[in-house]
This record gives C-alpha cells, sequence and structure tokens, in this order.
C-alpha cells in the first residue's frame, strides 16, 4: 500500500517529537566530555571509577587500632624560636657600598627596641629579578621617544646581569602580563623584550601591576628585587596608594624604580599645564616612597649616559649587602607588623659611629634596609 507525502510527513513529525520528549526525560550524556568533574559517591571508586562491590569483604589492613601504641603521658615539644634576617646596604653619598664595617657596629632597632645581633655576614649570590615594564599606548606609542627609552633601558639592563642571574620579564598597562618567567637564558628574555611592539591599551595601571608582581614573587628565596620601568602615573587601579604601600611593605621585595620621560618632561614644562605637572610631581614622589619604604632606590634619569650607573648602582646594592640575623625579643605571633631600624654605632659609647676616607675625611653614610617585617601569626 503506497503512502502518501502528507502521511510521510506525519510520521516523521511524530518521530521527532518522541525523540525529543526521551532525550528531556534522559538528562545530559555523562558519557561524553564536561567541564566540571562528577563528584564520587560513596559506592563510586574515585581512582578507578568503577562501582563498587558492598557485598564483598573489607581488604585486611596490616595495622590496627589495636597496635596503635599508647602515647599517654608522651612529652610535646613545640619550636618557639624566632630568626629574622634583614639585608641592609651601607652607601655614600655617592651611591656606593662602603665595606669594612665591623659586626659589632650595627644596631638594629625593632619598634624601637634593642635587638640582639646574632651574626653580620657579607652576602654574594644570584639575583632575582622581575622586570615590570610600563607600556601602553597613553606614552609608549609606536617608535615614539618614551617608546625607544623603555626599550633601550630594558635591554639595556638585561644585558648587564650575570649568567647565574633569574630575570623575568613582566609588562603591563591595563593589567600586567608576564612575558617571560624567572630564567638564566637570555634567548628566552630576548624573545620576551621583543614582543615590546604595539601597545595595546591606554590605560597603565601601575598599583596593581606592582602589588601583582611582589605578591607572586614574596615567596621567592634569595636576593630578589623588582625593577619597574615607569611614567609613574596610575590610570585605573584597582586598589588605592595606600593600599598598595601596605601591600608592597608586607610582601618585603625590595622595588628599584627608574622614572621615564624626565628629559620630555624638562623640556615641554612650559607646555604642560598645572594639573599634568603636578600628576607627574605625584607619581614621582609615589615612586620614592615605594623604594623607600621597601628597602630599594627610585632614580630619575634625564640623559642616556646616566645609564650605566644606574644598572651598576642596583646591582651592586643588592649584590654587596650585609645580612643581619637576629632573634627577635617580641616573640608574639600576632600578625602586627614590626618597624625596623639599623644603626651604625660605637658599642662602646653607643653613639653613632663616623667613617672616614683613605685622606680620614669623614664620609656622609645611610643605612638602606626594609622598614618592618610582619610577624607570622599563631599556628593552632
Amino acid at each position: 500500500m503506497r503512502l502518501s507525502t502528507r502521511n510521510v510527513l506525519c510520521v516523521c513529525a511524530l518521530a521527532a517529537f518522541a525523540c525529543l520528549v526521551y532525550a528531556q526525560d534522559q538528562g545530559p550524556i555523562l558519557n561524553g566530555p564536561t567541564v566540571a568533574k562528577k563528584k564520587s559517591s560513596d559506592s563510586t571508586d574515585s581512582s578507578t571509577g568503577r562501582t563498587r562491590d558492598s557485598t564483598l569483604p573489607k581488604i585486611p589492613s596490616e595495622y590496627s587500632k589495636k597496635d596503635k601504641p599508647d602515647m599517654t603521658g608522651a612529652p610535646n615539644f613545640h619550636t618557639q624560636v624566632d630568626i629574622v634576617t634583614l639585608d641592609a646596604a651601607v652607601l655614600d653619598a655617592k651611591g656606593q657600598f662602603i665595606p669594612g664595617i665591623p659586626p659589632q657596629a650595627f644596631r638594629v632597632l625593632e619598634d624601637n627596641v634593642p635587638q640582639k645581633v646574632q651574626k653580620v655576614d657579607i652576602g654574594q649570590a644570584p639575583l632575582t629579578i622581575a622586570l615590570l615594564i610600563e607600556f601602553s599606548g597613553k606614552f609608549q606609542r609606536l617608535y615614539g621617544p618614551t617608546w625607544y627609552q623603555t626599550l633601550q633601558l630594558s635591554w639595556g639592563f638585561a644585558s648587564t646581569l650575570k649568567p647565574d642571574d633569574y630575570l623575568a620579564v613582566i609588562a603591563y598597562d591595563i593589567k600586567p602580563e608576564i612575558l617571560s618567567d624567572f630564567t638564566t637564558n637570555r634567548a628566552q628574555t630576548q624573545e620576551a623584550l621583543h614582543r615590546l611592539t604595539i601597545p595595546a591599551w591606554q590605560e597603565a595601571n601601575l598599583f596593581d601591576a606592582l602589588t601583582d608582581t611582589a605578591d607572586r614573587m614574596s615567596g621567592v628565596e634569595g636576593r630578589k628585587a623588582i625593577l619597574v620601568l615607569t611614567s609613574g602615573i596610575d590610570t585605573f587601579s584597582k586598589i588605592t596608594f595606600d593600599k598598595a604601600r601596605k601591600s608592597l611593605q608586607e610582601a618585603g621585595v625590595p622595588i628599584y624604580a627608574i622614572g621615564l620621560m624626565q628629559f620630555l618632561r624638562t623640556i615641554n614644562d612650559g607646555r604642560m599645564g598645572p594639573i599634568q605637572s603636578m600628576d607627574f610631581l605625584q607619581a614621582d614622589n609615589e615612586l620614592r616612597t615605594f623604594s623607600k619604604e621597601t628597602g630599594g632606590r627610585a632614580f630619575f634619569p634625564r640623559f642616556e649616559g646616566e645609564y650605566p650607573g644606574i644598572f651598576q648602582d642596583i646591582q651592586q646594592a643588592l649584590r654587596n649587602e650585609y645580612v643581619i640575623t637576629y632573634s627577635p625579643s617580641n616573640r608574639a605571633h600576632d600578625g602586627g607588623f614590626r618597624k625596623l631600624k639599623v644603626d651604625l654605632v660605637n658599642p662602646a659609647t653607643n653613639e653613632a659611629i663616623v667613617l672616614k676616607d683613605e685622606k680620614g675625611k669623614p664620609i656622609k653614610y645611610s643605612v638602606i634596609t626594609k622598614p618592618g617585617y610582619k610577624a607570622p601569626r599563631a599556628v593552632e
């Protein structure tokens, strides 16, 4: 018997509707790929995915609760020894490291309380540096003077590192982007710097990028620092300047800043309005604050000839530092911030030491270190 075209269409429509109803009742296909992993139930083995048989006997264990030794009355041991390691650089008026200072001349004040220094060493170790580069369309336009200065400083500093130094390259505009992780392979560093061609965004969120980098580096061991190449202008960060200061102090990573566009600002000083001039001055002060409060330094070069000296000062300050070790008198594990100050004093008179050069003339010096640290919290 022949079926008409109308009957065939009706049969197909009924079959499609039946499949749709069955699919709705069936739910999603569990055997296919999925974004979230299905939680294992009590009756399913998480390692094999097979259903457990409740009728099978339990696997016998070699150990039982009966074999567990009785620990009643056994002594409990707790360690309450805290050690603080502090890096301090003693620099003259030209920023040069002053060696040969006796260990007994260092006085450490924690919350204005003198501490007993256990030992003082001169550290010599490879560096771990994060090169944080502002690269936004606000100032670093392609082939512009600030674009050229940024690349010149980046390539110049990377070329002065020793073979065993670790370097990471991070560029930021609206958010930070890791171009290369910490590595001693200079080919990877060059590949990362080659990516600095055309900026993508007009924003330059300095506070977000700086705190994010410092937070990532807080767990890194050894001699570490952040070198930031920036105009200092922050356009749209999520955190404020005060919150950034607190976060950077708690991270404990020294920040060395090189301010960009100093020469351009000088020659265009008459063309800039008062608000723009004030923004740049405020940016410079913020960089000085970040650097000082983390034990670093800020540089504001106007000429290309200043770059090699800046690179040398940064590496000298990081490589040649006095490593001071002491046990703090305040043993409270309350998570509070401990203020630190390092002086050079005569242990007999407790007065400030006068350093002299080869000709016997007094030397103006400064002791650079981090302003404090965050005490650990008690572990229950």
